[in-house]
């Protein structure tokens, strides 16, 4: 169940649920099936893996062969008679993802199909601000339980088989995630394409290598990170050939850059037969060791790491976790997405004690009109987000700053947020003053009917609670919400004159009746009079 689906059908809290995920890589296809507690805990019961090489499809040709195809059809027929066995049965108790080998196939819209007609699993492709999500929720509990690495800094890296995750932690709070094509997969084929004889495969990945993290350094606001937390399978093997069996023993590995660097240099120059023949290891997976470190190590070196972390953790870890409190955004990933528009604001020099006090006033209205509006937490979060940013268009001009603030939203990257939740926040945005959301206007009509009345839900408690905050003074601190006589009235309790505040909300008002079937008044405990009157 992904986050856009309601949590219905389940089991009541209290019960123990048996879930699957499933994840398609580039390399191969996952499955992980669990018990989940009542508090969230999870207990693995089976995981299969499969090796399938997508990876090659897309990142070679641009789609995915017929054969490769059949070939998934096969391995998730078989891993529903699996599931089947444990009770896995109905669609609520599965979440099944596919990463870039699939997004980025042309026939990504008929593989999807073809999987779902032969096994009735629905995969969902996840774009790359998803994975980051979902890497981040895999591994928070490491950051939680380790004093040392409790608000570090720190850099959360996958390298996969067709892109990687990074995640940059400052004091413990994302500071910025990006997701790039630099994949070990893609790297190989690279190698292939230029026919790179083995005395040169080191150089040519080094080059290669070298020239996409210096694109990426001089992108991202960081410089140095002590710790790297690596997450994928190559890294474990890696830890693995230290200390076997390390993960019986803890959730992480720790390996200093030198041992790191020396295993390195021992598995790069090795073809990938002997890599299989000396490791008794899949071809698939031999395939990618070599780039996947050789990647570690640069980015490693160019954000001047101390210590790798390998973690004893996946993309589904993520899957299950999410899971286990029934697709509901966390706490602590709301924080980390409030954390992410703040730094958005003050990138773009918005006025941040308004920002936030008109937040505050967007969280409680969300909340008194709940009976109305009938959206769950998730919806808070968005509005909450648009209501951080919904002046960030004055960087560019005062003058139409409300289209200027859904420009600037759209091409931002705001930490865990999906494309669509980020076409929502801009909307919501965008409608905080002058014309309300109209048919003609392209980005809110392409939408489609629930999400349009999303917008309309959020961006008219967006106009009142700006307009509660019209002098951009936030005097407005104590207030009292009521129902009385068809109204929502905001009673005020430290200010006397409200003149400004009644006239805004006069004006901002319209698109609140008409969503609402109320109108929103506002008044002082002071006097008995400031009720806006019709006309």
């Amino acid at each position: 169940m992904g986050p856009d689906q309601p949590a219905n059908q389940n089991p009541p809290p209290g019960v123990h649920r048996t879930v699957a995920v499933i994840d398609i890589g580039a390399t191969a296809i996952r499955l992980r099936v669990a018990e989940v507690g009542p508090e969230g805990s999870i207990r693995t019961l089976e995981s299969l893996q499969r090796a399938i090489p997508l990876g090659k499809d897309t990142f070679t040709t641009g789609h995915i062969e017929p054969s490769s195809i059949e070939e998934c059809v096969k391995v998730l027929q078989s891993f529903r008679r699996v599931m089947t066995e444990y009770g896995v049965t109905k669609p609520e108790q599965v979440r099944a993802v596919a990463t870039s080998a699939v997004r980025e196939a042309e026939n990504r819209d008929a593989f999807l199909d073809r999987i779902y007609m032969a096994t009735q699993i629905n995969v969902e492709a996840i774009e790359g601000a998803e994975e980051n999500r979902l890497t981040y929720i895999a591994v928070h509990d490491i950051f939680q339980e380790d004093p040392k690495l409790k608000g570090s800094d720190a850099a959360i890296i996958e390298v996969g088989g067709g892109s990687t995750e990074m995640i940059f932690l400052r004091e413990g709070r994302v500071t910025f995630a990006r997701n790039s094509r630099l994949g070990s997969l893609r790297m190989r084929e690279t190698l292939e394409t230029y026919r790179a004889p083995a005395d040169r495969v080191r150089a040519v990945l080094d080059q290669y290598i070298k020239r996409m993290v210096d694109q990426l350094y001089w992108s991202i606001a960081v410089e140095e990170v002590p710790y790297l937390v690596a997450m994928s399978g190559d890294a474990r093997f890696a830890a693995s050939l230290v200390e076997p069996h390390w993960e019986d023993k803890g959730k992480f590995k720790r390996m200093d850059i030198r041992t790191f660097a020396n295993i390195t240099d021992r598995l790069v120059p090795l073809p990938v037969d002997e890599l299989v023949r000396k490791y008794h290891i899949p071809y698939q997976e031999a395939e990618t060791i070599g780039p996947a470190l050789l990647a570690y190590e640069h980015l490693a070196k160019a954000f001047h790491v101390q210590e790798i972390l390998v973690a004893h953790a996946s993309l589904r870890d993520g899957l299950l976790k999410e899971m286990g409190v029934r697709g509901a955004w966390t706490f602590e990933f709301a924080e980390q997405a409030v954390h992410s528009a703040m730094l958005l604001g003050r990138k773009y020099n918005a006025d941040q004690d308004h920002s936030l006090h008109v937040a505050d006033l967007c969280v409680r209205l969300f909340r008194e009109l709940q009976p109305e509006h009938g959206l769950d937490g998730r919806f808070e979060l968005l509005l909450r987000i648009a209501a951080l940013l919904h002046e960030v268009g004055t960087f560019i001009s005062d003058q139409s700053h409300h289209k200027h603030s859904m420009y600037i939203i759209e091409n931002s990257e705001l930490f865990g947020l999906t494309k669509k939740d980020t076409a929502l926040i801009a909307l919501v945005a965008r409608y905080h003053r002058r014309a309300v959301p109209r048919p003609y206007h392209l980005e809110y009509s392409s939408l489609d009917r629930d999400s349009r009345l999303t917008v309309s839900k959020l961006a008219a408690i967006l106009r009142v609670a700006d307009a509660l905050d019209r002098k951009h003074t936030q005097q407005l601190r104590r207030t009292t919400l009521a129902r009385e006589k068809g109204a929502l009235v905001i009673t005020v309790h430290d200010v006397a004159d409200l003149t400004l505040e009644q006239l805004a909300l006069k004006e901002k008002g319209n698109l609140f009746e008409q969503v609402f079937g109320m109108k929103a008044v506002v008044r002082s405990s002071f006097t008995t009079e400031g009720v806006v009157k019709d006309g």
